[in-house]
């Protein structure tokens, strides 16, 4: 049979890939090694967190999956760093590993146009410098007018603990052998990559009384602008530390360890090392925090959080139960590293298509990324893409002031990446508009545009518009006097007003909170929820802060809008540096505002650009 799209790996990538080609219309494969692991979390059981709950939103506002079945799996939802400004504030939950994974297929199995087949791709099929399809283990030629490769760790994946070295790209399955070398052949550029897991214990095996619990949020949220509900019950985690015996303990196995012994030599993420990564580089540290998460409902299973590790299993054992509450701790796995090939994403565009292979696009891991959401979002991105290329439409991009999406996948492209990439708030320019609370308003219209939001959740959003604009409205037209305000201004600690004067005013003030001001000094105010107060009470408190930002907005995609013809020949530009011509010739930028970003060229470089294109 010939399929639209091919997608190759049912990770988070492949899952939201393949979810949204075929909703869009495409007929669409997913090639999977195991039918069993579709939508797995081969790491830790939960989604989002800093800037990552962000991109979760947005995936949601342009009709993706991972929100909606985050949210249906969730055990534990926390809003993580409330006491910041709202920029900051970011969602995560503590999922059911095991039950992810099922409504994930679950979901998919909806797909009317959606096939599977259960065998891994070994070789890419190419003509004239275009996809056409794969080849299969078992020699099966499957035709395809695209391809969206998102290998995760499996492509030539070995994975080590101590001196022991055994092929695979996950706990106990195998590694995908023969796509390097095939895209090697093509002429793309690839590396290595290392990852690596904590070990897994019985729950019941830890005295809980010795750790520090962490609930859940007392008025739990959601990811989902979709009817999905929030969690009436949620089990806790729990926290503990290491000691320096249990970092002497770890010690003594250092020359056993592939990160010290020459075993490993790939880049492994840096804002998520191995504990005796983290005792090495940070020798003066007696303790590291450890989380102990619940991996679901009903298992006992339980993940160590911060203890990721490819020293000896005897070892790992030996050093754990010398933290308090883990005397009698029973192991189910020690924990791992993996190593793996990736292909750096600077010989990508914007959309995820490969330059040198029309048709044929990369998302997740294989792009040197780290985390499920940073994969989701790519998924749905490349699986976008590819049905729009097969059927001739524009190609659909976000930049770097209407998503964390778009910063994503615009560093990736323009910057590239040596080591596994992780979002973090502090990637983005224009933080204070890429709220998570507001990727509705930002992206549900393009999720519309792409026939991914279906009638319900358009009707939802619209509903909430029309409700702040009204909220939005009635606000600016209440006065308060000053008698009205002194009792309540003065408990605050705040200046008394002099003069009546409007009450959305008021609202700017850092010692007043909106809700106060409606309970307290607002006479008949409209029923309106929680939800679209807090977006007008953002609007008014940052009015200032989000005006500056905008001014940037719109000088960035002025830069944006110029676009660079393509094969345009920096070389020639001998008034250019030589390291820009080198990299704007190796990264072939497609707009100026793309070429600005890159390291190595100046400011004085886009000048002359402007030049050379006619501005």
């Amino acid at each position: 049979m010939r399929y639209d799209v091919i997608v190759v790996g049912a990770g988070h990538a492949g899952c939201e890939a393949a979810c949204a080609a075929s909703r869009m219309g495409s007929k669409t494969l997913l090639v999977t090694m195991n039918m069993q692991t579709i939508g797995q979390m081969s790491c830790n059981p939960a989604m989002g967190g800093v800037a990552k709950g962000q991109i979760v939103r947005e995936i949601d506002a342009l009709g993706g999956f991972s929100g909606i079945i985050s949210d249906q799996t969730a055990i534990q939802f926390r809003m993580l760093n409330k006491s910041k400004g709202p920029a900051m504030w970011s969602p995560r939950v503590q999922s059911d590993r095991w039950r992810f994974a099922e409504t994930w297929r679950l979901t998919l199995e909806q797909m009317e146009n959606l096939h599977f087949v259960q065998s891994t791709v070994d070789e890419l099929l190419v003509e004239n410098n275009g996809i056409t399809g794969v080849v299969l283990q078992n020699g099966t030629r499957v035709q395809g007018s695209s391809v969206v490769l998102t290998s995760g760790t499996f492509l030539n994946g070995v994975m080590h603990i101590g001196e022991k070295q055994i092929s695979g790209g996950r706990s106990s399955e195998g590694s995908a052998k023969g796509i390097t070398g095939c895209l090697e052949s093509y002429g793309f550029e690839s590396g290595r990559m290392k990852t690596g897991t904590p070990p897994r214990l019985d729950g019941r095996s830890l005295d809980y009384s010795k750790f520090e619990e962490q609930k859940g949020d007392e008025k739990p949220g959601k990811f989902s602008y979709t009817n999905t509900k929030p969690l009436s019950l949620q089990r806790s985690c729990w926290i503990s530390h290491t000691s320096e015996e249990v970092h002497d303990t770890l010690r003594t196995a250092f020359d056993r360890s592939p990160l010290f012994n020459g075993a490993i030599q790939s880049s492994g993420p840096r804002y998520c090392p191995s504990i005796e990564d983290k005792i090495n580089r940070f020798s003066d540290k007696t303790s590291h925090q450890m989380f102990i998460e619940p991996e679901g409902w009903d298992t006992v299973e339980v993940y160590i959080n911060g203890f990721s590790t490819s020293l000896p299993e005897e070892i790992q054992h030996a050093a754990l139960r010398k933290v308090p509450g883990f005397e009698n701790a029973r192991f189910f796995r020690p924990g791992y590293a993996v190593e793996y090939d990736y292909f750096p994403p600077t010989q990508l565009t914007h959309t995820l298509e490969t330059k040198l292979v029309e048709r044929l696009f990369f998302a997740g891991q294989i792009n040197g990324t780290t985390g499920y959401e940073e994969a989701a979002c790519q998924g749905l991105m490349a699986g976008i893409n590819a049905h729009l290329k097969v059927h001739r439409a524009e190609g659909f991009a976000l930049d770097r002031s209407e998503a964390y999406i778009g910063v994503l996948i615009d560093d990736l492209i323009t910057k590239g990446t040596e080591e596994p990439y992780r979002m973090f708030t502090s990637r983005a320019e224009f933080r204070l508009t890429l709220r998570q609370d507001n990727a509705d308003r930002r992206l549900t219209l393009k999720g519309r545009e792409l026939g991914l939001i279906d009638d319900t959740q358009w009707t939802r959003f619209e509903s909430k518009m029309t409700a702040i604009t009204e909220a939005e409205s009635w606000l600016k037209a209440q006065s308060v006097t000053p008698d009205e305000a002194e009792a309540y201004l003065s408990k605050q600690n705040t200046a008394p007003l002099k003069h009546k004067g409007p009450l959305d005013q008021l609202v700017s003030r850092p010692q007043l909170g909106l809700t106060g001001l409606l309970t307290n000094i607002a006479k008949d105010v409209p029923t309106h929820s929680e939800e679209v107060w807090e977006q007008v009470e953002i609007k008014y408190k940052y009015a200032g802060y989000i005006e500056k930002e905008q001014a940037q907005v719109d000088k960035l995609k002025r830069l944006e809008n110029l676009r660079i013809p393509k094969a345009f020949a920096f070389d020639q530009i001998i008034a250019l540096s030589m390291e820009s011509r080198q990299k704007l010739e190796k990264i072939q930028p497609e707009t100026l505002g793309q070429a600005s970003r890159i390291s190595g060229v100046s400011p004085a470089d886009i000048q002359i650009l402007m030049v050379h294109l006619g501005r």
